[in-house]
């Protein structure tokens, strides 16, 4: 029997099953980089943002396509990581935007979701690139408009979505050299097929779950963590925790689940956490005497907790409403955003008076929330934000957008970078004069990086195995070796020219001091024209970063 219509319930049902599958398959997404750097983790970024979606879709009651749509939309945007997490952002953004006002979705609507999503994201990337997320987007987008002319059958017609994006997917290889160098598929491209693979599933009554089984055990001995403060306004107004201390000797798993349910429909925030000897219980609800009486079914309760919410809500706003007056009274014309990972780096950003520093770089790259938050943390009307990645650049764009201040992303792809153009902020200087002077400083550095390589693989001609140790000059692939003081010596030889004047190196958190500082000797000795400065960064994986100016 044809399914024509996708109601709210079960939109909401496909969102959990597509980042369900995505979490899981998470490791798997990341080993398609092409890049082997231990950094290379689209599918773990894009697991963060659509766990970000989710949990903005499961924090209320919404019955609407459109309101779970927008939801997830608003969730994705604030929760995006790196580009292919803001690339995933952008499509979910006109996915909503083409559902908007819908209590249902049919083949018709299904399909100008899937138009929306791809052009919207096209329309964020200043230079597209074929072959990437964005082309199995597209062509999605195009086969869905002709199927949906003469379907009826939204099953019928998501399983042609499947069809299309798995055969485009494929074809991927072909439109970028580098992909099928490496004999990959994109990354980005497969992470979304996963998370549509995992929507399918639910929508023909299969939804990929998370394994509720080791979370409990995981869970269990610690206590839930009920973040009221990120509530934006309140629909159940008393939070409500007890534990089944003493369930029934003969009390099954499907009664648990039951219990579930049924705590779903009186309010949100549901966490039922069971290994059968004891049921943890949290939900939001109007009616916790209700809850109480569902739980006493399965057993004795005990460390029964009931917060009244609406209170702290009042008392929340009207602290959040002095602290904004507060913030208005002390505002300033200037303020500095960096990111950084390593205590080393984030010192040394934090002595060019940069007012906040941002967690992120190499490793685990900030949300745009993240960075939007510590915008509006600078106090200031006019904020410098250095991403000092490549892959943070788009995040911080995004998160420019939404913020209410007057926001400069500076371009910067590399932590040197980014010093070079916090070193040369003017205060006394316009906007547009300290603009121009960043980028200039920013684009006269000259970057390189020591780290390893993840697995083996072809990349740009060169065979390159586990654990080599990789030079890269500008985010580009230059050196291959084994000793990590041989590497860096190698890229200084093809970095430093007549007009280099200043070399500095950043150690990181697995290099020695002692080594760092014989590099230095050697440096100094071979570039007796260049200052040689060696600073302890801290960061992770990458061995040393290295700028020539």
């Amino acid at each position: 029997m044809a399914r024509k219509k996708i109601d709210g319930m079960q939109l909401k049902e496909m969102f959990l099953s597509g980042a369900a599958l995505l979490t899981q398959s998470r490791e798997s997404v990341d080993a398609l980089n092409v890049f082997p750097v231990p950094d290379g983790d689209t599918g773990t970024k894009m697991a963060q943002t659509i766990n970000a979606a989710v949990k903005e879709m499961s924090a209320k009651p919404l019955t609407s396509v459109a309101d779970i749509s927008d939801a997830i939309a608003r969730g994705a945007l604030k929760g995006a990581r790196g580009n292919s997490g803001v690339i995933l952002s952008q499509i979910l953004r006109g996915f909503a935007k083409a559902l908007s006002g819908a209590d249902d979705i049919d083949c018709a609507a299904l399909s100008r979701a899937m138009r929306c999503g791809a052009d919207t994201a096209y329309k964020a990337i200043m230079k597209p690139k074929e072959g990437t997320i964005l082309t199995v987007a597209r062509v999605i987008a195009e086969e869905t408009e002709r199927a949906a002319k003469n379907c009826q059958d939204v099953e019928a017609l998501f399983k042609g979505i499947i069809t299309s994006g798995d055969a485009i997917l494929k074809r991927t290889p072909e439109m970028l050299p580098v992909l099928k160098q490496a004999g990959v598929v994109d990354s980005g491209g497969m992470g979304l097929m996963v998370i549509y693979r995992g929507m399918y599933a639910a929508l023909t009554g299969e939804p990929i779950e998370i394994d509720h089984q080791e979370g409990a055990r995981n869970a269990m001995p610690g206590e839930y963590v009920d973040d009221h403060d990120s509530l934006d306004e309140i629909t159940y107004g008393y939070c409500t925790e007890f534990i089944v201390s003493h369930p029934r000797e003969d009390m099954r798993e499907d009664e648990v689940v039951r219990l579930r349910k049924r705590l779903e429909r009186i309010g949100d925030c549901v966490l039922v956490i069971s290994d059968l000897s004891v049921v943890k219980v949290h939900v939001h609800t109007n009616e916790p005497g209700k809850a109480l009486q569902y739980a006493l079914e399965l057993g004795e309760l005990d460390s029964i907790k009931v917060d009244n919410m609406m209170e702290e809500f009042r008392q929340r706003q009207a602290a959040r409403r002095a602290a904004e007056e507060a913030e208005q009274a002390k505002q300033k014309k200037y303020g500095m955003v960096s990111v950084a990972l390593g205590d080393g780096l984030a010192g040394i950003f934090r002595d060019l008076s940069i007012d906040k520093i941002v967690d992120g770089g190499q490793t685990m790259n900030p949300s745009i929330e993240d960075i939007r938050e510590a915008i509006d943390a600078t106090h200031a009307e006019n904020v410098f934000v250095l991403p000092n990645n490549t892959n943070i650049i788009m995040a911080a764009n995004q998160a420019a957008q939404i913020s209410d201040k007057n926001v400069v992303v500076i371009p910067t792809k590399s932590v040197p970078m980014g010093i070079s153009a916090a070193l040369v902020f003017n205060p006394e200087a316009s906007v547009e004069e300290n603009t121009e002077a960043m980028l200039e400083a920013a684009e006269n550095v000259h970057t390189a990086s020591v780290t390893y390589a993840v697995r083996d693989t072809h990349f740009d001609g060169r065979e390159i195995h586990n654990g080599d140790i990789m030079g890269l000059v500008d985010n580009k692939l230059t050196v291959l070796g084994h000793d990590t003081k041989q590497v860096a010596q190698d890229l200084l030889a093809k970095m430093v020219g007549e007009d280099s004047g200043l070399i500095t190196i950043y150690f990181g958190c697995d290099i020695e001091e002692r080594a760092a500082m014989e590099l230095q000797e050697e440096v100094a000795r071979t570039y007796p024209e260049c200052d040689v400065e060696v600073h302890n960064g801290g960061q992770p994986l990458y061995y040393y970063l290295i700028s020539v100016e």
